[in-house]
């Protein structure tokens, strides 16, 4: 144990230091290996890299993050926008529920947080500062809404920790569906909590008429999951290809459909995925670095060991790993925590 927490405390310093958690991730790694090992170990060393983000599952992620990318170009956000702001936007701190309501629409399509705020935080978060909503509510509404594309499939951190855990991503996509619900109500109820507080105001009056125009105009970026979901978990693709048949689906969809995506902004998207995709995969390469040598060195075996000595109730376990996970999540992205 005490390995481990001199590890942890170390990638957590250069964290600190402002030093990105790929590359800490990385320096921890090859440091503890090397001193193991001595400097013979270092040409293995990138094939262990190498080999943990080559993962043919992973493929998943690059391709989702561009599917999110080229739905954001072409206009399905602002038509989710919409629709949600009709069906939630009633509600006192309307605004707030909409960006929740469209995080969930939205992290149905793209399976990636950063995807879900950079395609709504640029829309909702100016929106809700103009209408009286203080800057920090604003940014942890859309920042925690977010999140929900962690729980909701098809999650991009669901098939990296489907990858590492050798479990079925299916499996998963179908464990995350109520949650994610559950998640994004109540955050909608935190969301009314903080508006009665602060006297935020209603968006406008309900109207059937509306909810049923934006529906329409929606209607694409609805069925794009349903066939994308519906696919996966019928059995007729896997995650990374129905991942592929995202990417296919947006295009056209952007293209024949809606017609508001051409080919400069198919460009950028390809561009921001490109750059999404790096940073992730940077963290599955040096993260599997570390994982390789805390197996060699049993710390799983060793924390199981500690944990039980505490406690032998499930739930108390259960609990201890729930704290263990928020206390990752303060510092390291989900790809690194879940490595």
């Amino acid at each position: 144990m005490s390995l481990m927490l001199l590890l942890f405390a170390a990638v957590l310093v250069l964290v600190v230091l402002n030093v990105p958690i790929a590359v800490s991730l990385g320096i921890v790694a090859v440091v503890a290996m090397v001193t193991s090992h001595g400097l013979g170990i270092l040409p293995n060393l990138a094939i262990v890299a190498y080999n943990g983000a080559t993962s043919f599952p992973l493929l998943a992620i690059p391709l989702f993050i561009l599917a999110g990318a080229i739905m954001n170009a072409s206009g399905i956000s602002r038509r989710l926008i919409a629709f949600a702001s009709s069906l939630f936007g009633w509600a006192r701190g309307g605004l707030a529920h909409v960006s929740i309501g469209a995080s969930m629409f939205f992290a149905e399509i793209s399976g990636s947080a950063v995807a879900d705020i950079a395609a709504l935080g640029s829309i909702l978060i100016p929106g809700m500062k103009a209408k009286g909503y203080p800057a920090p509510l604003a940014a942890a509404v859309m920042s925690s809404a977010a999140t929900l594309a962690v729980i909701i499939p098809p999650s991009i951190p669901m098939i990296l920790y489907a990858v590492m855990a050798e479990t079925s991503v299916v499996q998963l996509f179908v464990a995350g569906i109520v949650p994610g619900i559950i998640g994004g109500f109540g955050l909608m109820a935190m969301a009314y909590w903080f508006a009665r507080r602060y006297d935020l105001p209603r968006e406008e009056a309900f109207a059937l008429k509306r909810v049923a125009s934006t529906a329409r105009d929606a209607l694409w970026a609805f069925l794009l999951p349903i066939i994308i979901l519906g696919g996966i978990f019928g059995g007729v693709v896997t995650a990374t290809e129905g991942a592929a048949l995202a990417v296919v689906a947006a295009i056209v969809v952007g293209f024949l459909i809606y017609r508001e995506l051409d080919v400069a902004q198919l460009r950028q998207a390809v561009i921001d995925g490109a750059v999404q995709t790096a940073v992730v995969m940077l963290l599955v390469a040096t993260s599997a670095l570390l994982g390789t040598y805390l197996t060699e060195v049993q710390a799983p075996q060793q924390l199981a060991q500690a944990v039980t000595q505490l406690t032998q109730n499930k739930w108390a376990v259960l609990a201890l790993l729930n704290l263990l996970f928020l206390l990752l999540g303060m510092f390291l992205h989900s790809a690194a925590a879940i490595i």
